[in-house]
């Protein structure tokens, strides 16, 4: 599945979409700015993933910092059986480079 944009998940968010969105940062990058996604760090993930299972075939976007650890994440999820994993592209610092005010 291709990687996602900033600008094209921006325009879904704004348009009210259900988005299944998961953050794979750390507890503490999330305190200090989400867009509002379901946070399971990249580390747990192992752990963790049978909490996305009812989404194995619904769209799930992962996202970080700068777009490598849900690269990550999105291989693991990949490996998994989930069929369409997107990573968001450049992750928060590309985000709030366009959207400075969230």
């Amino acid at each position: 599945m291709e990687d996602i944009t900033v600008q094209e998940l921006h325009a879904r968010i704004q348009a009210g979409e259900k988005i299944n969105l998961i953050d794979v940062r750390e507890p503490h990058e999330y305190e200090e700015f989400n867009i509002g996604a379901q946070l399971i760090p990249l580390g747990d993930l192992p752990a963790r993933y049978q909490e996305l299972a009812d989404l194995k075939n619904e769209e799930i976007i992962v996202h970080c910092r700068s777009g490598a650890r849900s690269g990550n994440a999105k291989l693991f999820l990949s490996d998994m059986g989930f069929e369409n994993v997107r990573n968001l592209l450049g992750g928060m610092l590309a985000w709030r480079d366009q959207y400075p005010n969230g």
